[in-house]
């Protein structure tokens, strides 16, 4: 069994499917319970926006507001008592109905079913790296400057030394044209440096970001390869489970029926567990079923809330009652069991099945775990097969199969098998 865990987790999935489908029928008192829930809720604000607005009043308004806050306080406490009977009459009927729960469900296991056919990867998403650093504007540069000649002098001015002036403007001209060109040339040069450096700093930058969503991709990569690997790996131990099974491999039959048990849903009042070995030879199922001790059947009829003393009282269901509903849930735990792996196994695996229905508990009188069964019967495929599961009552099920049942289940009487159960109508 622990060899094909990973199958176990896959029915988890189909056990959630399996639970919808079969509580269908409750659809409507969920409904009813969310209801009483908001009602509930709705009264106990009126309540205290009622009390709030007492506190403000005056004399007079504040009685009125004070009796207002007791109607609602009153309705808040009606409305939540609705919903605990609507929680206990859902947990009864879920015990009531152990057996019909799974009727209308087909427990065979497709095995093809749980391969993967399909590998789901999350996307890439490489963030920033997949964004590149923007490219390195050119820099402003400022126009080269031009040497322009100082006017000749003419006319008069040119010979009243205009001539020798107009030699030292040019010479200052130059001289001006010069510095600023050469001032050009170093803003110039370094305005090219600091571009250069700009530039350098973003291929550096670039290649290491590329690096960085290489190394993400690869990564990437290799997650959804050994995802596709464990994809692979698992639909080749389901194929070697299939092929087992076909061919009469008593571990691959054992197997099989733990991922049928393990969709077996039952309502969380009321859970059970199983455990099975399978016997080749004889094509036995030996398979026994732990449920849950007496407590677990609701002790309350019904809530009612009692004014006087603003209180939410029970009343108790009768013993008998919870007697009989104890021990007809063992009955249907009992005959459910057969019908779901008799049902599960199309292919004739398991001719018979030797079941055990029993509370594990602890010994009294030595303080240590004991298990009590409470109902064991023997059943062969063919003549259970026969039976209409819709129409019977499951006790008289088990003892037309010759089971040994508990005298009382609630009390936790042990079945007595010491004659066998294997001879059905004696």
């Amino acid at each position: 069994m622990g060899k094909r865990r990973g199958f176990f987790a896959e029915m988890n999935y189909q056990a959630q499917q399996a639970e919808k489908r079969r509580r269908q029928q409750e659809a409507a008192a969920h409904r009813a319970h969310l209801a009483a829930q908001r009602q509930a809720e709705r009264a106990v604000k009126a309540y205290e926006r009622a009390q709030a607005a007492a506190a403000r009043s005056t004399a007079a308004a504040k009685k009125a507001a004070e009796r207002e806050a007791a109607r609602l306080l009153v309705e808040s406490r009606l409305a939540e008592v609705d919903s605990m009977n609507t929680d206990l009459a859902k947990a009864l009927a879920d015990i009531d109905s152990l057996l019909a729960w799974t009727l209308d469900v087909d427990d065979y296991v497709d095995l093809e079913s749980l391969k993967i056919s399909e590998v789901e990867h999350p996307p890439f998403k490489p963030g920033a790296l997949a964004v590149p650093a923007p490219r390195v504007a050119e820099p402003n540069y400022a126009p080269e400057p031009a040497y322009q000649e100082p006017p000749a002098p003419s006319g008069l001015s040119a010979l009243i030394g205009g001539k020798k002036r107009h030699q030292q403007a040019i010479e200052e001209a130059r001289s001006t044209f010069e510095d600023a060109h050469a001032r050009w040339e170093r803003d110039l040069d370094a305005l090219r440096l600091s571009h250069a450096e700009e530039v350098a700093r973003r291929e550096q930058s670039e290649a290491k970001r590329l690096t960085e969503l290489s190394a993400a991709e690869a990564k990437y990569k290799r997650e959804c390869e050994r995802r596709e690997a464990k994809a692979s790996a698992h639909n080749a131990e389901v194929t070697e489970l299939i092929n087992n099974l076909a061919f009469d491999v008593e571990s691959a039959i054992e197997e099989y029926i733990g991922i049928v048990l393990s969709n077996s849903v039952y309502p969380e009042v009321f859970p059970v567990e199983h455990d099975h070995t399978f016997n080749l030879v004889s094509r036995e199922l030996t398979l026994g079923v732990s449920v849950p001790e007496p407590s677990a059947v609701p002790s309350v009829k019904a809530y009612r809330y009692v004014k006087a003393k603003d209180e939410i009282a029970s009343t108790a269901l009768p013993v008998r009652e919870r007697k009989e509903r104890y021990a007809n849930a063992i009955w249907q735990v009992a005959v459910r069991t057969l019908h779901e792996v008799f049902e599960a196994d199309r292919a004739g695996k398991v001719r018979s099945i030797a079941l055990t229905v029993g509370v594990n508990t602890i010994d009294p009188a030595t303080g240590r775990p004991i298990t009590v069964p409470l109902a064991v019967v023997a059943a062969d495929r063919e003549t259970f097969n026969t039976f209409d599961l819709a129409k019977v009552i499951p006790q008289a099920t088990l003892q037309h199969l010759g089971a040994a049942l508990s005298k009382s289940p609630f009390d936790l009487v042990p079945a007595d098998n010491g004659r066998g159960v294997r001879v059905r109508g004696q």
